[in-house]
């Protein structure tokens, strides 16, 4: 999409005026200044999703639309994780953390900060492993995609 003021509200409005939900959305410029390359995830039956792409396209902004799920591609997100790490729990974070290939960025007397990166399945999984009363507070990216081998989205 372009990359100029209004256009990201533009989309967002897209979505809300049709009650459609954003389950995730991220937003950069690429190697062309003048464009940004948004990655948005979300829901529907194939009809919602065909008519969601038929209004994406009819947006001003949008120079260029893939739908990633039509062939195969690699999706990444990234959590930063705080954990109260105290006592026998530092050990067990730190041992649970490289399991997972997560690093630990941030050590106090009381917590760990952890950073993950990888498929949203994993770091669910991740969280799900740690106990309830661990975790202090979880910021994630949201997905960022690419497809794979020759499929992209080159204008």
């Amino acid at each position: 999409m372009e990359n100029e003021a209004g256009a990201l509200s533009r989309v967002a409005g897209l979505f809300s005026a049709r009650g459609y939900n954003i389950e995730s959305l991220t937003v950069a410029p690429t190697e062309d200044s003048s464009l940004s390359r948004m990655t948005l995830v979300t829901s529907g039956t194939d009809e919602i999703i065909e008519q969601i792409t038929k209004q994406l396209n009819k947006l001003i902004d949008v120079v260029r639309l893939m739908d990633m799920t039509e062939g195969p591609h690699i999706e990444r997100e990234m959590m930063l994780i705080k954990v109260r790490a105290q006592g026998e729990h530092r050990n067990e974070l730190k041992r649970v953390s490289d399991i997972f290939r997560g690093r630990i960025i941030d050590v106090t007397d009381q917590s760990y900060t952890i950073e993950m990166t990888g498929a949203g399945d994993k770091l669910d999984a991740f969280v799900q492993a740690l106990e309830p009363g661990l975790i202090i507070e979880v910021v994630r990216t949201g997905v960022s995609g690419i497809g794979r081998g020759d499929r992209s989205l080159k204008l």
